[in-house]
């Protein structure tokens, strides 16, 4: 433990929320313009992101626990349904109707049932009905990966704490554009707003 974790554990931050009863795998984003190197997006760590959440997702449906996945998409280059966050993120055009980046990245796809969440801005939950789908199916616990780390899934695990769902991220299935963003995000959202955690420790959970 390092002296910033004992500070932040002295002062009562990075308590574990711990596990409900009935998870749910939520993965944010997983576009192919994470993965391919000629996307604006491109991570460096996308692909082994991209392994993770495939595992996650196994696991899952082996389980019999959802899977819900989200997407980015606008009509068109204009990115009208999002202008302020476009124009603070030109890039987002690559999720324009059409354009091949904003497929699901290899190997990961949903299956035939799996909710698709589409959605223009950051958070999973903000102007879409995610919330109320979760509440419908009983889920209690979100199991989080996607891209990129500081980004959507920061968002999306932050509005899962604020409706009222536990927030699990798993280290290995989230990636950013550089290491530096990645862990401190991470860390601070261990601190406040959800439990990080390993594949390792996440598989066998979704198992039980």
């Amino acid at each position: 433990m390092t002296e910033l974790d004992r500070d932040y554990a002295a002062a009562g931050f990075a308590r574990r929320l711990g596990w409900g009863t009935s998870p749910a795998v939520l993965l944010v984003d997983p576009a192919l313009a994470y993965t391919s190197p000629d996307s604006p997006l491109f991570l460096r760590s996308g692909a082994a992101a991209a392994a993770a959440m495939d595992s996650l997702s196994a696991t899952a449906r082996a389980a019999s626990i959802p899977v819900v996945w989200t997407r980015v998409h606008y009509a068109d280059e204009s990115c009208g349904e999002a202008p302020l966050f476009a124009a603070k993120v030109p890039a987002l055009k690559v999720f324009a109707d059409g354009n091949p980046l904003g497929g699901f990245a290899p190997p990961l796809s949903p299956t035939a049932g799996e909710l698709v969440v589409t959605k223009h801005y950051a958070s999973a939950f903000a102007g879409t009905s995610l919330a109320a789908w979760l509440a419908s199916h009983s889920v209690d616990t979100l199991v989080i990966g996607g891209y990129s780390t500081s980004g959507c899934v920061r968002a999306s695990a932050l509005d899962a704490l604020q409706h009222g769902f536990r927030p699990i991220v798993v280290r290995e299935a989230c990636a950013d554009r550089d290491g530096g963003p990645h862990e401190n995000n991470l860390f601070d959202l261990n601190a406040k707003y959800a439990d990080v955690i390993s594949l390792e420790e996440a598989l066998p959970a979704l198992q039980r």
